[in-house]
């Protein structure tokens, strides 16, 4: 059998298997992305309210889903860990408008990364300026960081609830009135009783 023949022959076994892998293989490429663009939308989303459950969930599921071998993967996953880093960082209550401002752009500097790897061409002023949150939403993050702490200190035995209630004069009299008499009628009994010890004797 000539050269030719077998070729034609491994073309028609092989030919269906390797129509099946290459499918596979791009479903398997398809998911991929699939995730990543839910990451990156996700992580557009929600920019503007960076605690949101759906905004973690995103990022920790970068390590996972831009763990491939390109460098622009690598650049995601080297600016994922700088924000990372970041965000780890304790920080004082005087210091958390300069930690806030980097956080904003180490997450700008994330996603211009993963836009770059997904095909989206975004600069980093849209990635900075083109969300829009509430007002209203900005004050109820903010009050509820203030409750949040407030409450964490008032547990931890640091603050105390407030407690003040308005005082009369009239009654504030009244009530001291009452306690010289209630002292005067004790005093009283004391002596009464101390006169029937002795009697007793």
């Amino acid at each position: 059998m000539l050269a030719k023949e077998w070729i034609m022959i491994a073309a028609i076994l092989l030919g269906p298997v390797l129509a099946v892998q290459a499918q596979k293989w791009l479903e398997s490429l398809r998911e991929q992305r699939t995730r990543k663009l839910w990451i990156f939308r996700t992580l557009m989303t929600t920019r503007a309210t960076p605690v949101s459950p759906q905004h973690v969930e995103a990022l920790n599921m970068i390590d996972m889903e831009f763990s491939g071998t390109s460098s622009k993967e690598k650049e995601v996953i080297d600016a994922w860990r700088d924000y990372q880093d970041h965000l780890n960082t304790q920080v004082s209550d005087d210091k958390i408008s300069s930690w806030l401002d980097k956080s904003s752009d180490l997450l700008v500097e994330l996603l211009f990364k993963m836009s770059k790897v997904i095909g989206y061409n975004f600069n980093k002023v849209q990635l900075r300026r083109g969300c829009y949150i509430p007002r209203g939403h900005i004050e109820q993050e903010l009050q509820f960081l203030t409750i949040r702490r407030s409450l964490a200190a008032m547990l931890d035995g640091k603050n105390a609830i407030p407690v003040s209630f308005p005082i009369s004069e009239e009654a504030l009299a009244k009530q001291e009135a009452v306690q010289k008499g209630f002292l005067e009628l004790l005093d009283g009994q004391r002596i009464i009783k101390v006169k029937n010890d002795k009697q007793d004797t």
